[in-house]
Order: structure tokens, then C-alpha cells, then sequence
């Protein structure tokens, strides 16, 4: 019996240290091993691939329209009254984190207006001046960098936007982008009617520009890439084998980390899945926005 006694507490330590001698083999051995890299992305010389990137608070701070109404403005295009439902509708934007399809439509219906019996180059032309006193300064560094990765990499970029083309076009050749989509408006002999070609380049429209475009230049949408800020490009991220969320909204974030897709925050300098706010800086720009509309309603009165 004495013997049983000794040899069982025995059993139990050198059960114990087996234990313990074949973790510290197992992790020695982890060591050992370079850890699995990610590929590398994206793949330079893959000339079936492209990069799609939304306009709005994904390549540039605010709504590309509202700072266009607020040169047109400038140019006195139209009344200070219009330009304070714009600053609002931004304001309101900004706050709310999701686009308002009434707003959006009253300021598709402003924009008609304004541009009609205007000529297209004219507008190219103020389009450039106003992209450098409303649009440069907003672009975001982070996106513009993933950007230029991918014409580093000998691939073509195209904003895809439910802004007008012709703005669309100038803020992509400011870039050095290889072009963009966006929304068309009717011009005959070069002159706008006020009307638009379609629909609103917006949701759905979207997948099916850049779907009709890959085609075109003979893409494979598993090796492109696509990024944007907003739930309503779903549709367009999920056509591509590489979607990225970038400054997401509440909607985009959740669906973004259910389908493992990779997010990115540059109001904030880290990824979006450990942000849940904007940085403060951020909501002193939407105070700001806020304030002016206000203000500028009450001289109205």
C-alpha cells in the first residue's frame, strides 16, 4: 500500500509535466514556422483587374453636388435660399449618417434647373475652378493612397457616382484617375434640356455601370476591387471578389463584418472596426454645417 501511495501522486506530476512538455513543443514549433502572409494586394501587372470607388464620403469629405451649388453659387447660379437647403440636406447627411431619397431627389430636381440652357463645357470649365476651391483640400488621404495603389500596380480606377458626370469626370482627372461614371444629363448640341438620361447613377444603377463596364474592357469582377461608404452601394460591392467598406454608415459596418469584408475609417486614422463614432473634429464640422444653414435661413427672414 505504501507503495500505491507513492507511486500515484507520481503518476499525477508526471502526467502534469508531459502536459506542459509537449505545449511548450508545440509552440517552439509555431515559432519555427514564418507565419502565413497575406497576398499580396493589389496584384501588380493584372490587367483583368480594376478598382471601383465611390465619390461621396469615400474619396472625398461631404457631397461632391452640395460643394459643385456651393461654386455655382459663387457665380451666382442661383439665390442664396437654395444654397441653404443644400448646406441643410448636407448638414442632415452628415448627422444622420444615411442619404434621404427625398432629399436627394430635391437636390437632383435644383441641379436640373440650374445647369439647363447652360452649355456642358461651360460647366466643365467651372467645375475645374470649383474642385479647387471646394474639393481638393477634402480629399481623403487614406482612400486617395489605396487608390494610387492600384494605378501603381497597372491597374485602371473609376469613381462610380450618383453625382453628375461632368463633375465626376473633373474631380477624376484632378486625381489621375483613369475615369469616372456618374450620373448623365440630357445635353442636345451641347446645351443642357434639364432632364436627366435614365435614371440617377444611385443602389442598383451602380453594380449595373460598373457591370456594363467591365464587360466593356474585359474585366474579371472576382479580381476587382470596390469601395464605398454607404449601404446603398451593396449592390456594386458585392460584384466584385475584393469589397472594401470604407468610412462606413451603421448599415454597411454590420453587413461589411458579417461577410468578413474589409473595413477602413479615415475620419478617425484607424479601420472602422474598432471606431464606432466619428472623431470629434468631425462633429464640429457638422455643428458648423448646421450653424451656417441656420444662419443663413435667418437672414432669409
Amino acid at each position: 500500500m505504501a507503495a500505491l501511495g507513492w507511486l500515484t501522486p507520481r503518476r499525477r506530476s508526471a502526467t502534469a509535466r508531459s502536459v506542459l512538455a509537449g505545449e511548450a513543443s508545440a509552440e517552439a514549433a509555431r515559432k519555427l514556422v514564418p507565419p502565413e502572409e497575406e497576398p499580396a494586394f493589389p496584384v501588380l501587372g493584372d490587367d483583368r483587374a480594376a478598382a471601383f470607388f465611390d465619390l461621396d464620403n469615400t474619396v472625398m469629405q461631404g457631397a461632391a453636388l452640395f460643394h459643385f451649388g456651393r461654386g455655382l453659387h459663387k457665380r451666382k447660379f442661383f439665390e442664396t435660399r437654395d444654397l441653404a437647403r443644400f448646406a441643410w440636406q448636407q448638414a442632415w447627411f452628415r448627422l444622420a449618417g444615411v442619404e434621404d431619397p427625398e432629399h436627394m431627389q430635391e437636390a437632383r430636381d435644383s441641379a436640373l434647373s440650374i445647369v439647363k440652357g447652360h452649355r456642358v463645357s461651360e460647366l466643365m470649365s467651372i467645375g475645374e475652378e470649383i474642385y479647387d476651391e471646394y474639393m481638393a483640400e477634402r480629399i481623403w488621404p487614406g482612400t486617395r493612397a489605396l487608390a494610387q495603389a492600384h494605378l501603381d500596380a497597372g491597374q485602371k480606377v473609376w469613381l462610380v457616382t450618383a453625382a453628375p458626370v461632368e463633375i465626376a469626370q473633373v474631380i477624376a482627372r484632378r486625381l489621375g484617375l483613369t475615369g469616372a461614371l456618374g450620373t448623365v444629363a440630357e445635353s442636345v448640341d451641347g446645351v443642357y434640356t434639364g432632364k436627366l438620361v435614365g435614371e440617377p447613377l444611385h443602389g442598383p444603377a451602380k453594380a449595373e455601370a460598373v457591370r456594363a463596364l467591365a464587360t466593356a474592357e474585359g474585366l474579371d469582377l472576382t479580381r476587382c476591387a470596390a469601395y464605398s461608404d454607404s449601404h446603398n452601394d451593396i449592390p456594386m460591392l458585392s460584384l466584385v471578389g475584393h469589397p472594401y467598406a470604407i468610412n462606413p454608415d451603421a448599415k454597411l459596418r454590420r453587413h461589411a463584418r458579417d461577410l468578413d469584408w474589409r473595413l477602413r475609417d479615415y475620419r478617425t486614422g484607424r479601420k472602422a472596426a474598432k471606431v464606432g463614432i466619428p472623431a470629434a473634429a468631425g462633429v464640429g464640422a457638422v455643428a458648423g454645417g448646421t450653424a451656417a444653414a441656420i444662419a443663413i435661413s435667418r437672414r432669409r427672414r
